[in-house]
């Protein structure tokens, strides 16, 4: 990819976050988590571009099976993970 797509889209990021945090009234507490949530997906994004995080599709999040409108069954595994932990509700 070249440096001057990854710098595009770090200056197209910063200047979004910029506008929301200036023009969009919310609680302190918020804004500190949205900048927090950028920050995190802006580095993950950096790591992947530059090879020093492999592809994301090998982590498995969770699964979840809707029926109607309860939630059925919950499962979350990870690749090193010995057993995959299920929560039912």
């Amino acid at each position: 990819m070249p440096l001057i797509h990854v710098v595009a889209v770090l200056i197209v990021v910063g200047v979004l976050l910029w506008l929301v945090n200036t023009y969009i009234p919310m609680d302190g507490k918020i804004k500190s988590i949205l900048n927090a949530v950028v920050v995190i997906a802006v580095v993950l994004y950096l790591l992947r571009v530059f090879g020093l995080l492999g592809p994301l599709e090998r982590i498995r999040v969770g699964h979840v099976s809707v029926v109607g409108s309860t939630v059925a069954l919950v499962t979350v595994a990870h690749p090193g993970a010995d057993f995959p932990v299920a929560v039912s509700r």
